[in-house]
C-alpha cells in the first residue's frame, strides 16, 4: 500500500513537472516574441526619418494619411544614369490599417494619358518628365486615386532584398525559356529562383503577351514574397533589410510609418495580396500613335468604376 502511494505521489509530480515544463516554455517564446517586437521598433524608430533622403531633387507633395487607407507608388526604375529615366514598373500598394489588407494595382506604362503640362503622353512619360510626383499628379488626374507616399526600387536591392529575405528562392512555374533583355537565362519549367533570376522573371517582355504577361508575374512574385516577408523567420532580418532599403530605395515614407504597416502585418491576420490590373480587359484598345508609337486608348469611365469596385465605394475621384 505505501508503495502503490509513493508510485502516484510520483506521477503527480511528473505530471506537475510537465505542466510548468510547458508554462516556462511558452513564457519564453511570449517573452522571446516581445524582445524582437521591441528590437524591431527600437531598431525603426532610432531614426524617424525618410529612409533615404530625396534632397530636393524630386520633391513629393502627396498628402500624409494618417488614419485612412494608405496608397504607396511603387516604382522600378530602368535608369542606367541618363537624367529622363523612364519607369519600368508602375503600380500602387494600397493598405487599410483597419482590416490590414493589402491590395495591389498594376498601371499599364502603354496607356495615353493626359500628363499636366505636357499633354497626351505614356503614363511612363510622366516619370521621365517630371519624377515621382508629376506621375502622382498624372494618376490622380486620370484615375482619382489619392497617392500617399512613393518608393522608387533599384533593380540591384530587389535582387539582394529577395536573396535576403529566401536565400533557397521562389518557386515559381516558367511558361518557357526567358533571356533576351534581362542578363541571364531562365529555362522552362518549375524551378527555385533567386535574386538574379526572379528580377528577369518579373522584367521580361518579349513573348506573345508583352507587358500583360510582365505584370502578372510581377503581381504573383510580390504576393509570394509579402508571405516570405512576414513570416517569423523574417523577422530577425528586419535590421539588415532595413539597411538594403536605406541604400537601394529612394522613397519618402518615414520609418514610423514602415512599423505600423509592418507590425500590422505581423500581429493581424493578413489575407493574400489582392490584384488588379488598369485598364482592365474590355476597357481599352491597342493603337499605333505617329507620335508616341503603339499606345492603349484607355475607357477612364469603366476603369473608374473597376477601381472603386477593387477598393471600396468613393475611393477614386470620378472625372468631372
Amino acid at each position: 500500500m505505501q508503495d502503490l502511494t509513493q508510485t502516484i505521489r510520483n506521477r503527480k509530480r511528473v505530471r506537475w513537472r510537465r505542466v510548468i515544463g510547458v508554462i516556462l516554455l511558452l513564457s519564453i517564446l511570449i517573452v522571446g516574441l516581445f524582445q524582437i517586437f521591441q528590437y524591431i521598433e527600437g531598431s525603426i524608430k532610432a531614426v524617424n526619418q525618410p529612409l533615404k533622403k530625396v534632397e530636393g531633387k524630386q520633391p513629393f507633395q502627396g498628402e500624409k494619411n494618417k488614419l485612412d487607407a494608405i496608397n504607396v507608388l511603387l516604382l522600378g526604375s530602368d535608369s542606367r544614369g541618363e537624367k529622363q529615366a523612364r519607369t519600368d514598373t508602375i503600380m500602387v500598394a494600397h493598405y487599410d490599417p483597419q482590416t490590414h489588407k493589402i491590395k495591389l494595382i498594376s498601371l499599364m506604362r502603354d496607356m495615353l494619358v493626359s500628363v499636366p503640362e505636357h499633354g497626351q503622353q505614356k503614363l511612363n512619360a510622366a516619370y521621365s518628365f517630371g519624377g515621382p510626383d508629376l506621375l502622382r499628379e498624372t494618376i490622380k488626374e486620370n484615375f482619382g486615386l489619392d497617392i500617399h507616399y512613393f518608393a522608387t526600387v533599384d533593380f540591384k536591392g530587389f535582387e539582394k532584398a529577395v536573396d535576403l529575405l529566401v536565400p533557397n528562392g521562389i518557386e515559381v512555374d516558367v511558361p518557357y525559356e526567358m533571356s533576351y533583355g534581362i542578363d541571364t537565362t531562365i529555362e522552362k519549367g518549375k524551378q527555385q529562383l533567386h535574386g538574379k533570376e526572379l528580377l528577369g522573371y518579373v522584367r521580361f517582355r518579349h513573348d506573345r503577351l508583352s507587358d500583360f504577361g510582365r505584370i502578372q508575374r510581377q503581381q504573383e512574385v510580390i504576393s509570394k514574397l509579402k508571405d516570405e516577408a512576414i513570416s517569423l523567420h523574417s523577422v530577425v532580418k528586419l535590421p539588415k533589410l532595413l539597411g538594403l532599403i536605406n541604400k537601394y530605395i529612394e522613397t519618402n515614407m518615414d520609418r514610423s510609418t514602415l512599423l505600423t504597416i509592418g507590425k500590422g502585418m505581423l500581429t493581424k491576420e493578413s489575407n493574400n495580396v489582392e490584384t488588379i490590373r488598369v485598364p482592365e480587359d474590355g476597357s481599352f484598345e491597342n493603337k499605333r500613335d505617329e507620335v508616341h508609337g503603339d499606345v492603349l486608348e484607355v475607357d477612364f469611365d469603366k476603369n473608374l468604376e473597376a477601381l472603386n469596385r477593387f477598393l471600396g465605394e468613393k475611393s477614386v475621384a470620378q472625372n468631372e
